[in-house]
Formats: C-alpha cells, structure tokens, sequence
C-alpha cells in the first residue's frame, strides 16, 4: 500500500501476480508493449508452472551443463549468496519440494502421499559465470528474488523510455523514481492495518509474508532448504535495498538466521515480525513501527 500514489495507474498480471505501475502521465503503448514483451522473457525462463519454461526443460533433462538464460547470472548468483548467508535454508532447488506441497501449476494445494526432498546445492548445483551444470534433474524454484528481479528490469525500462515519476507495486516487491513514497507496512494477519511505514525513496522496498500463497494446515510460501518445512518463527518480513532483486531475496532470508555481514554488504534494512508478536526493526530503517 502507497501513500498518495501517481495520478495513472496501467494495471495487469505478470509471473502469476498482479501488478500496477503508477506514474504522472499514461504510459505509452509502446512503453506498455515493451514491458509486456520483457516480461514474457522472463516467465518463459523462470516460471515453474508451464510446461515450455527453461526451469521446467531443465528439470526433465539429463544432468549435464548448460547456458543460463539471460538474467541466470545475476539471480543464481544472488542464491549463493543467501545460501551462505542463511547457512542453507534459502535455496533455489525447493521446486520440487514445493510441488509436492502442492503449490504446483495445477494447485493442487494439497500434499502428495510422498514428499520430495530438497537437494543440497553442494550434491546437485554447479555454477560458473553464465553456465550451470545440473549433476541430477531438479526443479529450480527461484521465487524468494525472481519477482525483484523483474521489477529492476521493469524499472529499468521505464527509465530508457524517460519516464521520469514511476513507482511500481508488484505484489509487494516496490520500487519508485522521482518520487518520495510513504509505503504502509500492511498486518499480515489484517491489511486493514499496518505495522509501521517505510521511506525507501528510489531504493527497493520488497515485503513477505506468510499468510501471502499459503494454503492447507500450515502450508506456505517459504520453506526452509534444510528441513523442507515451511518456516514457522517469522510470520512477516520488510526489506529496503539499492534494487528490487536485493530486497526480494533479503526479505525472504530474514524469516532465518541471516548472517548480519549479509545484510551489510547490500545495505539492507528491515522489519520482521516474530510469531509471537515480537519486530526487529534495524537500526537505520527509513520510517517508523507502530508496535
């Protein structure tokens, strides 16, 4: 949620969430086909739940090494390091996990009679600059940064086409130009209400949550690598970064231990709200919290 958005708002749905871009004037069509067209590159390389995506290809091919699609590098590369940060328990090699969950591309949304196990990336993922090498079949899963990701490609555009006031709202994952936004940190348990209020200025701002994509008895979003359960000590997570990609994955490591070296190096800043009522809010984080 904005405080005081952009006067027109181009709404749509990409990667299985809707969107809304705000700006000062419409955007033109040619602007809006340029986004549309970048964003169906970035679904027919990542997206777990079509059949002809990259991910998916990959998944049903022998183990082998491969070219990474265009934007492998720099999400792969951003894994590792939350791999590491969060000794393990980030990992984009869920995929298969989460389909037998059953947060698959027919939403079952109920668990299979037996669960894959999460690969650990040491057995399983090899990764050198633009390639990968895949030693067994698996199904990569890269939702705790993709959405980020192509927010900052999306942004990136708008910037090219020299739109100079734009914020966009995909879901969560938040980014601005030219403006100064207030941002309600929305109550997971009640978006009527919000926790407090973020000022990231032309920083990113993603947030998390895991009443968000949940379903069945205590079946959600994030799981956790190591066990292949979903995470139950944090219940909401808000992360501020230089870009979308940054803050997307760092919100998702913050429902774990994060190595604080982690946070620093990318100059993140955060909330988190605990199960039990508790926020960690750190030191630096532009806004305030209500409770």
């Amino acid at each position: 949620m904005i405080v005081d958005p952009l006067p027109e708002a181009w709404r749509f749905d990409a990667i299985g969430a809707p969107w809304r871009i705000d700006s000062r004037v419409p955007l033109a069509p040619v602007v809006q086909g340029a986004i549309s067209a970048r964003v169906r590159i970035f679904d027919l390389a990542w997206s777990r739940f079509r059949p002809d995506s990259w991910v998916s290809l990959v998944s049903m091919a022998a183990p082998g090494d491969r070219e990474l699609p265009v934007d492998g590098p720099e999400l792969l590369g951003l894994y590792r390091e939350l791999h590491t940060a969060t000794a393990g328990r980030v990992s984009p090699l869920v995929g298969r996990r989460l389909e037998t969950l059953g947060y698959d591309a027919a939403y079952r949304l109920a668990p299979a009679a037996e669960l894959a196990p999460v690969p650990e990336w040491e057995a399983v993922l090899r990764l050198d600059g633009e390639r990968l090498e895949l030693l067994e079949p698996a199904l990569l899963d890269v939702g705790a940064a993709g959405k980020g990701r192509l927010v900052d490609l999306v942004g990136g555009l708008l910037d090219t086409a020299g739109v100079t006031e734009w914020f966009v709202d995909a879901s969560g994952d938040l980014r601005a130009r030219g403006i100064d936004p207030a941002i309600a940190l929305e109550h997971p348990a009640d978006p009527t209400r919000a926790i407090g209020i973020g000022r990231p200025g032309e920083r990113a701002l993603c947030a998390s949550a895991v009443t968000r994509r949940a379903w069945g008895e205590g079946l959600h979003h994030v799981l956790d690598a190591v066990t292949g359960l979903p995470t139950r000590t944090v219940v909401a997570t808000w992360a501020i970064a230089d870009t979308a990609m940054v803050a997307d994955g760092a919100a998702t490591a913050l429902f774990f231990d994060v190595d604080p070296a982690f946070l620093a190096r990318h100059r993140v800043e955060h909330v988190r709200l605990f199960s039990d009522g508790r926020v960690d809010v750190s030191p630096d984080w532009p806004g305030e919290v209500f409770t």
